[in-house]
């Protein structure tokens, strides 16, 4: 499932969503995980699905490989809405001894599933169609009204496009090491939790050592190209907005903010 992840990873073809401005991406991006964590509406959540199922379309992106990215989280899905549906009390579905199944755990359960996957999709979604240094910039510019208080953007950005970065990395390494571990005998799928959880240790370790090296390397490269932060840096590809870029922007936020101003009345349900 590992090697399943496609968050933190970019998928290279020339499409429409792969042009828009960074900037206009992030803060559709922000809005959409917003929209899906304010609302409670069944409707809407198929709305925002819709939404999210055009831009992967004209980002020209497999479908098969953007449902490949929730593999990894399907423990986490599960575990949560099983946890939702037998432990929440209310009006009595169904009912066979100690297990009880209610309306109310199934509707949360149910809300719950769908604000996961299309939180997981959206965010995949941003990282699958921006480079790592363009979503540096694009957050760079976000976040430049800030250096007035003091706060360094730049370096700020550049720790974020590096954590994102390292994400598909680091998942690939650990990849790795389980084919390496698993070719010495190491068998992760069977025996007891207790040999499980040992056999996890043969994993973790020769991780974080990867990591504090991937990590070392990456400060001396870095130092070596005389980096020094932001300050007197020019960059060899300016970000520019386009109307297309902000008609975009105002569609989605217009159709999100309408959904909920409708939500609040009680409209839909």
């Amino acid at each position: 499932m590992i090697k399943n992840m496609t968050l933190g990873r970019y998928y290279p073809v020339k499409s429409l969503v792969h042009e828009i401005d960074p900037r206009i991406k992030i803060v559709v991006a922000v809005s959409l995980m917003i929209t899906i964590l304010l609302t409670n509406s069944y409707a809407i959540f198929v709305t925002l699905a819709c939404l999210i199922l055009i831009s992967i379309k004209f980002a020209r992106i497999p479908m098969a490989y953007v449902l490949k990215g929730l593999r990894p989280i399907l423990f986490i899905i599960i575990s949560t809405a099983s946890i939702n549906i037998f432990l929440t009390s209310g009006i009595v579905l169904f009912e066979y001894g100690f297990i009880q199944i209610t309306y109310e755990g199934v509707d949360r359960a149910a809300k719950l599933v769908f604000r996961i996957i299309l939180l997981m999709t959206g965010t995949s979604l941003l990282t699958l169609t921006t480079t790592p240094i363009t979503l540096t910039d694009g957050l760079e510019k976000l976040f430049s009204p800030l250096k007035v208080l003091g706060v360094p953007v730049h370096d700020f950005a550049m720790m974020i496009s590096i954590s994102l970065r390292f994400v598909p990395v680091l998942l690939d390494e650990a990849n790795r090491i389980m084919k390496a571990q698993a070719s010495r005998g190491v068998d992760f799928q069977k025996g007891s939790i207790v040999k499980r959880v040992k056999n996890i240790v043969s994993i973790m370790i020769p991780l974080f050592v990867s990591v504090f090296k991937r990590g070392d390397e990456l400060a001396v490269a870095m130092e070596a190209r005389c980096y020094r932060g932001g300050e007197g840096r020019t960059k060899i590809r300016q970000l520019k907005i386009k109307t297309r870029d902000i008609a975009i922007l105002f569609c989605i936020i217009a159709i999100q903010f309408i959904l909920l101003y409708v939500q609040y009345l009680y409209i839909l349900v």
